[in-house]
Formats: structure tokens, C-alpha cells, sequence
């Protein structure tokens, strides 16, 4: 999928998605995925399997004994989960590391993962809002890469994602959602998704979802786990506003979102 035509004017380069994602996009779209087909596209890219596998038998999974194939992981966690795996790997090697990434990384791949819970708790599109999720801020590396001592400078400057999207279009005529967007497009991610890592620093401001109705339910869900990200105040009743505007139930969303709540909480007490 090409990339919008004003961004290119821009002469910000968008990286290309890796062959053996794309591939794997494929497979994934096929209500029947072959998993044999899916491990071994995987073990067939060396740096990306070596990634996937140093994340698989890292402590985060806590799996007991080590994992010694894609095969065995896809056994132990699932094939959607290998899956976005792979994609985060697979997004972050597509750009230099930084530590002004890391942060970056680390809230995708755990907004990923609560989006995900969320979707499967509201039976929505769960591969759809993991991968929204891990893309959401892929924007803000575009940038950094194209230009880091700048883009550092407006990292530090900026309280908030709102006021770094106002930073950005005065220093580079384009933000980090609209990349984030392209990128996602280019990647060919779900129109939902893409629309959700495009508007969601308006709609975790404002709390207002974008149209049309019909694309808001993974925006939802974005805007539902950055108030588990910064545990705001009013939670519920913001929730229940938002699950009004992506005409989900709203007692199943107050459920979903407190049980993401909780879950936090019990995480970092335990930390």
C-alpha cells in the first residue's frame, strides 16, 4: 500500500515492512491459519527469529525450561501472541536503537497487550487492537530517526502528547500520529487500527472518538487503556461515555476496564 503523496513531499522516509511480516500478515488473515506455515516464515528470517525467541524464554513469559523453536513457542503462548511478538520485533528493528526508543517500545508492546484483553473481553478484532496498540506511537520513531538531535529536544520539551503533536507540526509540517497512520497503512494493518493510531491523541485528550461509527471500536479501546496507563480520575465515567460512542455495552466495559485496573495495580504491588 503506497503512503500518502503529502507526506512523501515531506521527504520523511517511512520504512518499509519487512518481507516475512507481510507474509505473516497474510497467513494471519486466513480464518484457518496453518501454524506449521506461519513458524517456519518465521525461523526463515534469522534476526527475526532470534529476536522472537530471546522475547519468548525472557522472564516476561515466565514459561518453565527453554523454548528451542517458533513451533514449540506458537505450543506454549499461541499463535497470536507469537504474532505480535514477531511485529514488535519486527517494528523495532526497522529503526536505530536509541533509549530515547526504549520508553517507546516498552508502553507498545504493554499497550498490546491490554488492548488486546480488552478486545477479546468486548469481542472485538483482538489481532486488530494488539497490533493498533504496539503501532500506536511507531510515529514518534519516524521521527526521531529522521532527524534525533531535534526530535530529542522535543521529547524533552513537550508535557503531554498533544502539546509534542503542535511541536511537531511546527518543526516538520507533519505528527506522529499521521505517520504512525501511513506507516500502519503502508503495513497494511486494518482500516480500524490505522484510524485509531491516527486520531488517538485527540481521542485520549478530548475523549471524543472519531467517525465513522463503524472504525471507533479499536480508537475505543485505545482511549480505555490509556486511562489504565494513567489510572485517571472519572475513569468510569469517561468509560461509559466512549462505550456510547463505539455503541458497545457499557456495563461490559466498566467490567473490562476495572478488571485491566486491578490487574495493574496487583502488578505493581507485587513490583
Amino acid at each position: 500500500m503506497s503512503v500518502n503523496p503529502e507526506l512523501r513531499k515531506l521527504d520523511i522516509d517511512i520504512p518499509s515492512q519487512p518481507q516475512a511480516l507481510l507474509q505473516l500478515s497474510l497467513l494471519l488473515a486466513d480464518d484457518d491459519i496453518n501454524l506449521q506455515a506461519a513458524a517456519s516464515l518465521i525461523e526463515g528470517d534469522m534476526a527475526l527469529a532470534a529476536a522472537v525467541m530471546k522475547a519468548v524464554n525472557s522472564s516476561l513469559y515466565g514459561l518453565t525450561g527453554r523454548v528451542q523453536s517458533v513451533q514449540q513457542a506458537i505450543t506454549y503462548l499461541g499463535m497470536r501472541e507469537v504474532a505480535a511478538i514477531t511485529f514488535e520485533m519486527g517494528l523495532r528493528a526497522a529503526f536505530p536503537p536509541a533509549p530515547e526508543l526504549e520508553p517507546i517500545w516498552a508502553r507498545a508492546a504493554w499497550r498490546g497487550q491490554v488492548m488486546a484483553r480488552l478486545a477479546q473481553r468486548l469481542a472485538l478484532d483482538a489481532w486488530g487492537a494488539h497490533s493498533a496498540g504496539l503501532f500506536e506511537e511507531c510515529g514518534k520513531a519516524v521521527l526521531f530517526r529522521h532527524a534525533p538531535d531535534h526530535y530529542r529536544a522535543m521529547l524533552r520539551a513537550a508535557a503531554d502528547d498533544r502539546m509534542l503533536v503542535e511541536l511537531e507540526r511546527t518543526g516538520f509540517g507533519v505528527s506522529h500520529d499521521a505517520l504512525g497512520a501511513a506507516l500502519c497503512e503502508s503495513w497494511g494493518l486494518g482500516l480500524a487500527a490505522v484510524a485509531s493510531v491516527r486520531h488517538h491523541v485527540l481521542a485520549q485528550a478530548t475523549h471524543e472518538l472519531p467517525p465513522p461509527p463503524a472504525r471507533r471500536g479499536i480508537c475505543a479501546l485505545s482511549v480505555l487503556a490509556h486511562l489504565v496507563e494513567t489510572e485517571a480520575e472519572q475513569s468510569d465515567e469517561t468509560a461509559a461515555s466512549i462505550a456510547q460512542q463505539a455503541e458497545l455495552d457499557p456495563d461490559l466495559v466498566l467490567r473490562a476496564l476495572r478488571l485491566e485496573l486491578e490487574q495493574r495495580a496487583e502488578a505493581y504491588g507485587h513490583s
